[in-house]
């Protein structure tokens, strides 16, 4: 029996890998503005790959501390269904961006220990969504998108006031174990469908919505 599991491709950088990912079944789209991210787009070729999204598959986009001047031009260019809050923005802020731009917001919460379980609670009573991603190693240098997992068995059975995703270190290889472990009904991918940094691979991105599925 299948599974119902709704898949988040993140970081796309070429108009092809829109077709790839709308064929191997993606539910959204993320488009990354983190200047020091390898999957990071200038506005005007993400405003042509979001464009090129067909209907049905929601366009999100990865922002991290990005204050309104930033937020506006892109919102004025991008043709956008949802802002994702990957930074340290407060629960004010999250409500602020909602309130501003009309457009659901997920925000990444990252997990290393128990510990960081609170803060899901806080912003699960704010945000839209709730994207729950391993806590970047200390010498990193962005806040998600390396390829790490936390340890599952932290968020197994638990559930939020909103939507959630589970992020980090999936791949085609570890995806369907991690679904079972966590409960989880929606997933983010990123690294784990590239053939190199940024670069996605139409059989990985088929090969993850495959096991996902079950």
């Amino acid at each position: 029996m299948t599974r119902d599991i709704r898949i988040k491709m993140c970081g796309l950088t070429r108009l092809q890998d829109v077709a790839a990912a709308a064929d191997a079944g993606a539910a959204y789209i993320g488009l990354n503005f983190f200047a020091r991210s390898p999957r990071y787009l200038e506005i005007e070729p993400a405003r042509e790959i979001a464009l090129a999204v067909p209907e049905g598959i929601a366009k999100v986009a990865l922002t991290v501390d990005a204050d309104d001047t930033a937020l506006d031009t892109l919102m004025a260019r991008v043709p956008l269904d949802m802002l994702q809050l990957h930074g340290s923005e407060s629960p004010a802020r999250v409500a602020e961006v909602k309130a501003r731009y009309g457009l659901p917001v997920m925000k990444v919460v990252g997990i290393a220990d128990a510990a960081d379980l609170a803060l899901l609670d806080i912003y699960g009573r704010i945000a839209d969504q709730l994207l729950v991603d391993a806590k970047p190693p200390k010498d990193a240098d962005r806040p998600g998108g390396n390829a790490v997992a936390f340890d599952w068995r932290l968020i197994a059975g638990r559930r939020w006031p909103v939507p959630w995703m589970l992020a980090g270190g999936l791949t085609p290889q570890n995806v369907a174990e991690a679904v079972q472990a966590t409960g989880a009904r929606q997933v983010d991918v990123a690294s784990g469908i590239e053939s190199a940094p940024g670069i996605k691979d139409a059989d990985l991105m088929r090969a993850f919505v495959r096991t996902a599925q079950g």
